[in-house]
């Protein structure tokens, strides 16, 4: 029985029994938080480094939303290509708020991505094919239409047709940008017309359809491409298949609004993995221009 009288040992187990610099030696180290990432599919986790060079496609074949810098080096012929700075527009002209002013989402949005919108721009050769390449950033506020956005494409479309070269879009939004109002529906109209001077100038159009492509986005220059790619999976559609199946009472059969029974029914030409995007945009492109590479 312990005597209550008598001091009580500290305890603080095995490891204080050494010297304090032996303790700091094989003391437990610091883990990165980010080092392992959850395969949504399967719950594995997976190793950071090794998503990374798989281009953030899992073993199980998903292919993950991943940002506009990983997407444009991804596209370019080795990683190389020339960034396009994108217009200016004027920030939250109505003045909007939900609770939380726009331009306090604007800033946040900015400070996480690093830039100023969802649109990036860049020029070099892709698939041994020189073209302008914008991509959509679903992670800078779902990828939203907004002016911003309106305007990028616009830049794009016009730095196409002044260097002669085709131009790619790589898609993904929820729709248009709430916190505009008509402005952002104004947009659909405008990169309409900006994919109408490519087509004056008989340059190509391609639009790779990446997870998500929803919204007034489907509905303006996603769906106008000379060709349509999607990644494996991607949902594309207007509104979201919870929306239809709610609105007409039915259940929609199975893979509704993925990109490979978007392909079966005659909305997408071609399923395309996303290691094989660059070989395949630069053949058809090729094609496209007159070039006499065949297509894959």
């Amino acid at each position: 029985m312990n005597d209550k009288t008598k001091p009580q040992e500290k305890r603080g187990g095995w490891l204080s029994r050494f010297a304090p610099g032996v303790r700091k030696i094989v003391s437990r180290r610091d883990t990165p938080d980010n080092l392992w990432v959850k395969d949504p599919d399967s719950g594995e986790m997976l190793y950071r480094s090794d998503l990374e060079a798989a281009l953030w496609v899992t073993p199980s074949g998903r292919h993950m939303r991943i940002d506009a810098p990983t997407r444009l080096k991804a596209t370019f012929d080795g990683g190389v290509f020339q960034s396009i700075d994108t217009p200016d527009v004027p920030e939250d002209p109505l003045k909007f708020s939900d609770g939380k002013s726009y331009k306090d989402r604007l800033n946040a949005a900015r400070k996480a991505a690093g830039r100023k919108d969802t649109m990036a721009i860049g020029y070099g050769s892709v698939g041994g094919q020189n073209a302008v390449v914008i991509v959509q950033d679903f992670t800078f506020m779902g990828g939203s239409l907004g002016m911003a956005a309106g305007e990028a494409f616009i830049k794009a479309a016009r730095e196409a047709v002044s260097r002669k070269v085709p131009l790619v879009c790589f898609t993904a939004a929820g729709g248009a940008r709430m916190q505009e109002g008509a402005l952002s529906l104004m947009q659909m109209a405008r990169t309409t017309l900006a994919i109408e001077e490519l087509k004056d100038a008989r340059l190509p159009y391609a639009v790779v359809l990446t997870d998500p492509t929803t919204g007034g986005v489907t509905a303006s220059y996603a769906m106008l491409g000379d060709v349509h790619l999607a990644e494996p999976g991607a949902l594309i559609g207007f509104a979201g298949p919870r929306v239809i199946e709610a609105t007409i009472r039915e259940k929609l059969p199975p893979g509704f609004q993925r990109a490979e029974y978007l392909q079966e029914k005659g909305m997408v030409d071609r399923v395309v993995t996303r290691a094989d995007l660059p070989r395949t945009l630069g053949q058809i492109l090729s094609m496209l221009m007159g070039g006499t590479r065949a297509a894959a």
